[in-house]
C-alpha cells in the first residue's frame, strides 16, 4: 500500500487553466502543512487497528495463497498484510468473512453502480435463466435489442459486445489499425487501459524511468510486446501536437480516458479534448475513448456526450452490465465497416449471452435522467461536506468530481497529469484510505482515494463519509 514518492514542494500560487465546466474541482484558498511525524504515527496505529479488526480476513488470505497468486483473483485485489474477503454484499453495503457491515464506496470501480443485487437486474437475469437460456453462440434477438438500447444512448453507429475492458480496448485499437492502415498508438502517460500490451506502457511508472516532463520516454514493462506507442502527457496540446506533426502518418489511434480515472480524478483542461479532436483529424487518426471507467457514472449517455467531444470509437464496461461481465465497443459507422468486410475479426463464444444481456436491459431501464442526477446530487452534497472540512482544518487537499464519483486528491494545486499525480501526498492518502476501512467505509485499494455514490446509496450513507473525513481532520491537527 506505500509509494516511496515522497511530497513535493508546492510551487508559488499562480494561475491554473480552467477545467471542463461539465466538469467539478474545488481548490482550498488556504492550507497549513500536516505533520509528517503525526501522519505516520497514525498510520502505525491504523495498521494496528487493521489487523486486529480482521482476523478471519487474515486467515481466508493465507489459504487463498496455497492455490490463487497473492490469494487473489485479480492483482489489484491485493495490499499487505492482507485484503479483506467479502462474503456477501446488498445495496450499498459487503459484509466481510469478520461479520462486520461495511459501506461500499468502491462499487467495482462503478460495475455495481446500480448496487448490488438490484431487484430489477435479479429479476431480468431470474427470467432469462428460467425461459431463455444462458448460451447460444448465434443470433439473438436478446443481443439485438440491447445494441439498439445502447445505439440510442451512447450514439453509437454500430457496436459490438465483449466480456472485458480489455478487451474492447484492444478490438478498438485493432480496428482503428485495419481502418488506417496503420500501426502506431498514442496513450496519455500515467494512464491505464486493460492488460493489452499496447496498453501497458506507462501505467504508473517510476518517474525515473520516464525521462524529463517535457520530453517523456514510453515505459515499456519486461512481459509486454506493445508494439510502436507514443506517450503523451494529459492536458498538454503542444507536446500532443509536437508527436503528431513527428509521427502522425503512421499512427492509427489515441487511446485516451476522456477524464483519467485510475490516478484520482484528473479531469480535462477547457478545451483540451476539442483539442485533441481537431489534432486527430488533421492527421487522420482514429480518436478511441476509454469509457470503462466513466461510462454510465459520468451521467446519462456517458462522459463523450456530457464534454461534448464525440470520438471515433468508445470502449465501455463496468457501468453497463450491473455487475455482470459486459463491455462493447463502437462508434462511426465508417470505421466499425472493418469489421463487416472482415479487414478486422472479431470473434467471441460468450459475445452478447443472454445472461448479460438480460443485466444490460436491466441496467438501461433503471439509469434514468432522474435517477442518475439524484446520485449526482448525493455526490456533489457530499465533495460540498467535504470542501467546509478541508476549509476548516486548512488541509492540503482538494476534491474533484466527475458524475456520481469523487475524490480527495492531497495536494493544494490541481492533479492535471501524471507527474503532478506524483507529486501528491501518497501517505496522507493511505492514512485517508485506511482510516475510512477501519470504520466500515471501504474505497478502492489504491492511493487516490476515489469512490462511488451508486443508485443505492442514501444521504445518510455519505454523511458517514463526511463524519468519517472530519474526525481524521481532527486526529491530524490534535
Amino acid at each position: 500500500m506505500t509509494d516511496q514518492t515522497q511530497p513535493q514542494a508546492q510551487p508559488a500560487p499562480r494561475t491554473w487553466p480552467a477545467h471542463d465546466p461539465a466538469t467539478r474541482r474545488w481548490l482550498p484558498t488556504r492550507s497549513t502543512p500536516v505533520d509528517p511525524d503525526r501522519v505516520e504515527a497514525l498510520l502505525a496505529a491504523e495498521w494496528e487497528r487493521f489487523v486486529r479488526q480482521t482476523p478471519a480476513s487474515a486467515e481466508h488470505n493465507a489459504r487463498a495463497s496455497k492455490t490463487l497468486p497473492l490469494g487473489v483473483t485479480s492483482s489489484f485485489q491485493h495490499w499487505d498484510p492482507h485484503p479483506i474477503s467479502i462474503v456477501s454484499a446488498r445495496g450499498a453495503h459487503v459484509t466481510d468473512v469478520d461479520g462486520r457491515r461495511l459501506l461500499d464506496m468502491s462499487m467495482g470501480f462503478g460495475a455495481m453502480m446500480v448496487g448490488h443485487l438490484h431487484p430489477v437486474v435479479v429479476d431480468h437475469v431470474r427470467q432469462a435463466l428460467d425461459t431463455v437460456g444462458t448460451l447460444f453462440v448465434t443470433p439473438s434477438p436478446t443481443a439485438t435489442e440491447v445494441a439498439e438500447l445502447f445505439q440510442d444512448r451512447f450514439q453509437l453507429d454500430m457496436l459490438r459486445f465483449t466480456q472485458s475492458g480489455t478487451e474492447s480496448v484492444m478490438y478498438a485499437v485493432r480496428v482503428a489499425r485495419a481502418y488506417t492502415g496503420r500501426k502506431a498508438v498514442v496513450k496519455i502517460e500515467g494512464g491505464y487501459h486493460g492488460g493489452y500490451d499496447a496498453m501497458q506502457v506507462s501505467v504508473k511508472p517510476a518517474l525515473a524511468d520516464i525521462g524529463p516532463a517535457d520530453a517523456p520516454i514510453p515505459h515499456v514493462p519486461h512481459d509486454a510486446e506493445p508494439g510502436t506507442v507514443y506517450v503523451v502527457p494529459f492536458n498538454d496540446l503542444g507536446q500532443l501536437r509536437g508527436v503528431l506533426a513527428k509521427h502522425g502518418r503512421e499512427i492509427a489511434a489515441l487511446v485516451m480516458e476522456p477524464v483519467i480515472e485510475n490516478l484520482a480524478i484528473v479531469v480535462p483542461d477547457e478545451g483540451y479534448l476539442a483539442g485533441v479532436r481537431a489534432a486527430c483529424d488533421e492527421y487522420g487518426i482514429v480518436l478511441i475513448f476509454d469509457e470503462v471507467k466513466t461510462g454510465l457514472t459520468a451521467g446519462y449517455a456517458g462522459a463523450s456526450q456530457r464534454l461534448g467531444v464525440k470520438p471515433d470509437l468508445v470502449t465501455l464496461a463496468k457501468s453497463i452490465g450491473g455487475g455482470l461481465p459486459l463491455a462493447a465497443f463502437g462508434g462511426r459507422q465508417e470505421v466499425m465497416q472493418v469489421v463487416v468486410d472482415g479487414r478486422m475479426a472479431h470473434y467471441g463464444t460468450y459475445n452478447g449471452n443472454p445472461l448479460v444481456m438480460a443485466a444490460a436491459r436491466a441496467v438501461d431501464e433503471i439509469c434514468t435522467h432522474e435517477a442518475l442526477d439524484q446520485a449526482e446530487a448525493i455526490n456533489v452534497r457530499t465533495l460540498d461536506g467535504i470542501d467546509e472540512v478541508i476549509t476548516e482544518f486548512e488541509l492540503p487537499a482538494h476534491t474533484v468530481g466527475m458524475g456520481i464519483k469523487g475524490c480527495i486528491t492531497w495536494s493544494t494545486t490541481p492533479v492535471r497529469n501524471y507527474r503532478d499525480y506524483k507529486a501528491t501526498d501518497f501517505r496522507m492518502a493511505e492514512l485517508s484510505w485506511l482510516w475510512g476501512v477501519n470504520r466500515n467505509i471501504l474505497t478502492p485499494p489504491g492511493l487516490d482515494e476515489q469512490w462511488l455514490v451508486s443508485l443505492a446509496h442514501t444521504d445518510e450513507d455519505l454523511a458517514a463519509l463526511v463524519t468519517d473525513f472530519r474526525d481524521l481532520a481532527e486526529a491530524l491537527r490534535a
